[in-house]
């Protein structure tokens, strides 16, 4: 019986690997932060971690290896703190839940400006991420959950304030890629999503890089002002 109850604890030397390779890339992200995103490099990263470049080689074959590693996990982190936001308000509050969302990923932000900006603003020069792979999976995650939000929380497109966008207005593969993981999901939602998205983004990232708390002495109730206004303009009280 105790054999079959170990059968999925890490090993010591497991736990160790996987310790070093959250530290790879926390030095990562702090190359990032100290030089900008162009500045991730493995030999740096060995050197300040007293590895020959062959250790950690094995632990990341090349950089790009390391920064898809590095997005995707954020990307995980990130999805987890919203849909733990969310998950905390009724599914009878549509609206509730939307503003949730928005709470949630600032608090994310602010908590981790390096992981925001290197997920959303700061694209690594030189770095392709794998199509269809774990930067591609995470980041379709987040958009999934804010899509459903955005679908429940709105009552009507036509209702005057909303405008009616089609698929055509959407990139051909991003609108498959909805298509595919919310097929009930109209066009119209799908696109107001993205509207909705570029508020609370454009929010988050203004706070992030310091212009909201320079000129705003209570930033977090004008955040949760503009939440409260982005669920109205949906036709939700």
């Amino acid at each position: 019986m105790g054999e079959v109850d170990n059968v999925n604890v890490p090993t010591r030397r497991q736990r160790l690997r996987a310790e070093t390779s959250r530290e790879i890339m926390a030095i990562a992200l702090k190359q990032m932060a100290e030089e900008g995103p162009g500045s991730i490099s493995l030999r740096g990263i060995a050197r300040e971690m007293g590895m020959t470049a062959r250790a950690i080689y094995s632990y990341f074959p090349t950089r790009d290896d390391l920064i898809t590693a590095l997005i995707s996990g954020i990307g995980t982190s990130l999805a987890e703190a919203l849909e733990a936001a969310v998950d905390a308000v009724p599914a009878t509050d549509p609206g509730g839940r939307l503003v949730a969302w928005g709470q949630g990923l600032r608090e994310w932000a602010l908590a981790n400006p390096e992981s925001f900006r290197l997920f959303y603003g700061h694209p690594v020069p030189g770095y392709q991420p794998p199509e269809d792979g774990p930067v591609d999976r995470t980041a379709r995650r987040v958009c999934r959950g804010l899509t459903r939000l955005v679908a429940d929380a709105w009552l009507d497109a036509r209702s005057g304030e909303v405008q009616e966008n089609s698929w055509s207005d959407l990139q051909p593969a991003y609108a498959a890629k909805v298509q595919q993981d919310l097929p009930d999901v109209p066009a119209a939602a799908a696109t107001l999503a993205l509207r909705v998205w570029g508020r609370m983004h454009g929010w988050v990232a203004l706070e992030v890089d310091g212009h909201i708390g320079s000129v705003a002495s209570n930033s977090a109730a004008l955040h949760h002002a503009e939440m409260i206004d982005l669920v109205k303009s949906l036709g939700r009280s």
